[in-house]
């Protein structure tokens, strides 16, 4: 019998704080609100044993980066088919289903997706974490990343990235 462990992370600090807007294949969408999302990552491991152990605190510091780079902005799915975007410079103008809004830049970011939806967030989360541990993630020792992002307890969205 072969056992796979599963070493995971979720703390309070695992957090942001968003504004979005979901589009819906009609072309209608959500009015502009927020969010305060919780995410938890798990790391599937082949070999938990001495020699291969990983630093749980590399995973923490990596995830509590991207939730504060996330947190206290406006999210733009900037792959959506029902977005315009008329500036990016100092302000940021665009059209979404036909209503416009303006922000200053600084308080935008624009994620590489079609929609700003929890399946999509943790998604992105799982992209960029194993952009930030590349190296900690041999294929050797980690079968995948797991990354759940709740928007509410109960209800929320994951994605499962095999890595070997």
């Amino acid at each position: 019998m072969t056992a796979t462990r599963r070493l995971f992370v979720g703390q309070d600090m695992h957090k942001f704080s968003v504004s979005h807007m979901t589009v819906f294949p009609d072309g209608s969408k959500e009015k502009l609100h927020g969010h305060n999302f919780h995410v938890t990552v798990g790391l599937d491991l082949r070999d938990a044993s001495l020699a291969n152990l990983i630093d749980i605190g590399l995973i923490k510091k990596a995830l509590e980066a991207i939730c504060r780079e996330w947190n206290e902005h406006l999210l733009v799915a900037e792959n959506c088919p029902a977005l315009e975007i008329v500036r990016r410079d100092d302000e940021v103008e665009i059209k979404l289903c036909g209503k416009r809004y303006v922000a200053p830049a600084e308080d935008v970011i624009f994620l590489p997706v079609d929609n700003i939806v929890v399946e999509n967030l943790s998604a992105e989360v799982a992209r960029r974490l194993v952009a930030r541990l590349g190296p900690i993630l041999r294929p050797d020792v980690v079968l995948g990343l797991d990354v759940e992002v709740r928007e509410a307890p109960g209800q929320g969205g994951a994605t499962y990235l095999a890595l070997s």
